[in-house]
């Protein structure tokens, strides 16, 4: 079984919807896929890897590596962020990068309580 959960990226004048999905398999069928599509042989290392995709609008690129994001941080460290903490994090959870960055003292909330 996939685990899927949403968040909302925030960073400077930035609000980003994204589908996290952590792969997880659980059946051998699944585990094979996973391996040939080159996530590893067995389900722990396979496990590792976070699939992050905006939900907005047409543009669906997808990655489930977080170097592979063009066009500055935001995404690259967001993506980092929610594979390193994937279990504390709750689906719906806001990620800031100006706070993991460091550049703020308190994280951003939910665009939607502002």
């Amino acid at each position: 079984m996939m685990e899927t959960k949403l968040f909302e990226i925030r960073d400077s004048a930035t609000f980003i919807p994204v589908l996290a999905i952590r792969l997880h398999s659980t059946t051998e069928q699944e585990s094979y896929l996973l391996s040939r599509a080159g996530y590893g042989l067995y389900p722990g290392y396979q496990g590792r890897y976070v699939i992050l995709t905006r939900i907005v609008g047409d543009w669906l690129e997808a990655h489930s590596d977080p170097n592979e994001w063009p066009k500055g941080r935001t995404l690259s460290s967001a993506h980092r962020y929610i594979t390193d903490l994937w279990e504390e994090l709750a689906s719906g959870d806001v990620v800031d990068v100006e706070f993991i960055k460091g550049e703020t003292s308190a994280p951003k909330v939910s665009e939607r309580l502002e």
